[in-house]
């Protein structure tokens, strides 16, 4: 697991002062904050990501990057606003930030097909990484990942809140300090939101956006508005429900309450063994072509089951003593009131309890583990993949979390190393 209970001797460590080397902090080690570079300025950037980093005393948004020349322009804009100065850089090319030895981490919030290749650059560039979830788009692009950050020795951060949503936090230490019993049963819950669409017409490529770098790694493909964004605006794009970049809400969401599950079972750093699942696709004549609906079944080695589907967005634990539901209203119930009972006595297991942003900033500073590092963010990433590949197959497919490899499929298999791009219709 990511996650440990605090021990006293990490208390006393914590309380002492921190010395972090100068090296670490670039142009601004004398105010002993963190110099931060955002790569992709999009919707979840200007509306989550910048305000966070922005807010905090210790870090300085020293850059941003995007091909989108409007949404580049408002981001420095919203940067200079808020320190009321005039210095953010702004680059078109990630790699012109990257190669910026003043700054000492970046956020990669860019579309899915880019996560991985701008993080191993930046790893390779010596800078510290916050990614959005989901962070790939198949499996090997995740163990890729993780063992580029490994052998670069830097810090890295899966950009998901729901580890610290106070219900869903409460919720998964109950089921660690055996609250309900030996867990025995997962369900986990995601929105329906993607739909299909007929094919648009080619248009021309809007004046501000580059759109050969947009495209970077993925296949070529004609420029229409909902293959990409819509111009000036902050709207959901249409490369959400487009398998040429994005494999839709069963990695998109998926990342979130399934990270929380794997977690809570102690499997954050693994997988389960079996899975089979069924969805439906839109039909043949869609341009947006992701998962319409699913249902997935995983078993794990510990002979825990999870349950994935479009549903609520939610998570129940059910165990040998009961059960714990948690769901993103804020709600959090339990079959007994023991079980929500405040923590009790000193071998309690104490989850960390830290916004994202800030555990990616403490890493940073301390250089220590964030809750959800690469190898974290990989196998959550890789448990959504693997049911669109079980779901893509028709077939129950039996895993290898330690080789990561399929044992009863050999054309399952050709999807660990590749996105799935075109859907299964019968």
């Amino acid at each position: 697991m990511a996650e440990h209970p605090v021990s006293r001797r990490q208390l006393l460590a914590a309380a002492a002062p921190l010395f972090v080397p100068a090296t670490c902090f670039g142009a601004l080690a004398p105010s002993n904050r963190v110099t931060v570079g955002v790569i992709g300025v999009g919707r979840q950037t200007v509306q989550v990501n910048l305000k966070q980093f922005l807010a905090m005393p210790e870090v300085r948004v020293a850059a941003v990057c995007d091909v989108d020349q409007w949404r580049l322009d408002n981001a420095v804009r919203q940067v200079n606003t808020a320190y009321g100065a005039t210095g953010c850089a702004a680059y078109r090319d990630y790699k012109q930030l990257l190669a910026d030895k003043t700054i000492d981490a970046v956020m990669v919030a860019t579309p899915d097909h880019w996560h991985v290749p701008m993080s191993i650059d930046a790893v390779k560039a010596g800078k510290d990484v916050a990614c959005e979830k989901p962070l790939t788009r198949c499996i090997a692009e995740g163990r890729r990942l993780a063992d580029t950050v490994k052998e670069h020795a830097r810090v890295f951060r899966t950009d998901s809140e729901y580890r610290t949503k106070a219900n869903y936090h409460q919720a998964r230490e109950a089921v660690l300090n055996g609250r309900i019993g030996k867990l025995e049963t997962i369900r986990t819950g995601v929105p329906k939101g993607d739909i299909p669409c007929p094919k648009p017409p080619d248009m021309p490529v809007p004046s501000e956006l580059d759109y050969e770098r947009w495209q970077g790694p993925a296949p070529r493909a004609p420029y229409t508005e909902i293959r990409v964004h819509k111009p000036h605006a902050y709207e959901r794009p249409g490369w959400m429900r487009l398998l040429t970049y994005c494999d839709g809400m069963v990695t998109n969401w998926g990342t979130h309450h399934n990270d929380l599950a794997q977690s809570a079972n102690g499997t954050d750093r693994t997988g389960p063994v079996e899975v089979e699942g069924r969805g439906t696709y839109p039909d043949a004549g869609s341009f947006w072509n992701v998962l319409l609906d699913f249902e997935i079944h995983y078993r794990y080695a510990n002979g825990v089951r999870l349950v994935y589907r479009i549903d609520k967005p939610s998570i129940r634990f059910e165990g040998s003593e009961g059960w714990i539901y948690a769901d993103d209203t804020g709600k959090i119930e339990a079959s007994r009131p023991s079980i929500l009972e405040p923590p009790a006595g000193s071998n309690w297991i104490r989850l960390p309890d830290k916004v994202d942003k800030q555990d990616f900033i403490d890493a940073v500073k301390s250089r220590g583990p964030t809750m959800a590092d690469a190898e974290v963010g990989h196998r959550t990433t890789s448990l959504c993949h693997l049911g669109h590949i079980a779901i893509h197959s028709g077939k129950r497919l039996e895993w290898d979390p330690a080789r990561e490899r399929f044992t009863n499929d050999a054309a399952a298999n050709e999807y660990i190393g590749k996105p799935i791009r075109e859907p299964r219709h019968s």
